[in-house]
Formats: structure tokens, sequence, C-alpha cells
């Protein structure tokens, strides 16, 4: 498998990916640029990470998605890429409509960190093959604007159609209807606000997010 950091002036989060891919493949991922306009040939995953791209200004991601990467960025998700948005990359991907729905202010007005119980959903993507459907796992989230928002008819739709991946099982943020995280409708983009790359196995404590990283790169051996 060959992966990719999407990195934004603001990104913090996007040494996190490295060494987490760099873990478990074994291999160092190509950092790219957001001025790139010459997507790297070959890659099969992309993380865009999390931080505060652009310092948040404007709104969460609203600048990062307008970035010169953006463009290359779509064509890789219509051409069947995998694509991971953590955080701020959630965000983003929200921003560049590759993900419906937007990130709100926490409900509560502050910005939670610490780790947090996840139940999975149906594991119908290769992001989730390797849980188990309704199983608990921890990852740590770092938000202040993680609160999902969709209306009624997109967030039936996510449901109807098996893309929630991930629930809260303690909303820590107001999040309608629990969710953490959704997928794209071909299941291979997935956007979540808790930290998978901070949970492998390392010096973090835990490691609930090193599975999604090894079903993705199973599932692309197996493609």
């Amino acid at each position: 498998m060959k992966a990719g950091v999407i990195i934004f002036p603001g990104s913090n989060c996007d040494r996190d990916a490295i060494t987490a891919l760099k873990d478990i493949t074994g291999q160092d991922p190509v950092q790219i640029w957001h001025k790139t306009t010459e997507w790297p040939k070959g890659l099969d995953f992309v993380v865009v990470p999390g931080g505060f791209s652009y310092g948040d200004y404007l709104r969460c991601g609203a600048m990062a998605g307008n970035s010169p990467i953006i463009p290359e960025l779509k064509a890789f998700a219509n051409s069947g890429g995998h694509i991971l948005g953590i955080c701020n990359g959630f965000q983003i991907l929200t921003e560049t409509g590759l993900l419906p729905g937007a990130l709100l202010r926490n409900a509560g007005l502050n910005f939670v960190c610490r780790n947090e119980r996840l139940i999975v959903s149906p594991n119908s993507s290769a992001f989730t093959s390797e849980y188990q459907s309704g199983s608990e796992i921890i990852v740590p989230v770092a938000h202040h604007d993680g609160n999902f928002f969709a209306d009624d008819a997109t967030l039936d739709m996510l449901e109807g159609d098996g893309r929630v991946a991930f629930r809260y099982a303690d909303n820590p943020n107001g999040s309608a209807r629990d969710i953490a995280g959704i997928l794209s409708e071909n299941r291979r983009v997935l956007g979540m606000m808790p930290h998978p790359e901070r949970a492998i196995g390392g010096h973090e404590g835990g490691s609930d997010g090193r599975a999604m990283f090894t079903g993705v790169m199973n599932a692309l051996a197996t493609a």
C-alpha cells in the first residue's frame, strides 16, 4: 500500500499520521504539500490530517477546502482511492463536498481532549472491516468544532445506507445521533473526529485505532 498525507499550513497532526502509517506499512508515506497540483503517482490511500488548517480562519476547513490540491484529491476520490479525514480533515472533507454535513462548535462550547468510547457500526468498509460490528473501541478526541450536523433527510440517508461508521458511546460534543464518523457513498472515504492515528499501540497507551489502518491495507492487498 502506497500512502500519502496532505499537509496544510496549520496542520499539526500530520506527523502523527506519518508515524502511524510508517509503523503499520513499513514505508514512509508521501508528504503532499497543499499547493501541489501534481498528484503523486501510485497512491492507494491518503490521510487528510487534523490540526488548524489556515488557523481555522473563516470556518474550520473552509480555506483548506479551496487549496490547489483539492481538485486532485477529488479526482483521487472519484477514481476509487481511499481517503481518511481526521478531525480537521473531516471538516475539510465536508467543506469540499466529498462528505455531507458540517462540523459545528461543540455543544458545550469547550475544547474536548480525552479518550472516548466509540461504537463500531456495520463493518461494510475497509476502514471498519477489522472490527466487530457493535463492538466498543477507545480512541482519543481533541476538538472544539466536532458537533456533526446534517438535516434529517441526510441523517436518515446516512443511517439507511449504512454509512455511519462510528458513534459516540457518550457524546462529547452534541453530534446529531451520536455520529462520530461517516462514509462516502462508495465507502472509500471516511471522515471522523476521533484520532485513530493516536491509538496504534505505541506510546499513546492504546491500540484500538490500529485496526482501521490494517483494514485498509489488507483490503488494498486483496483488491
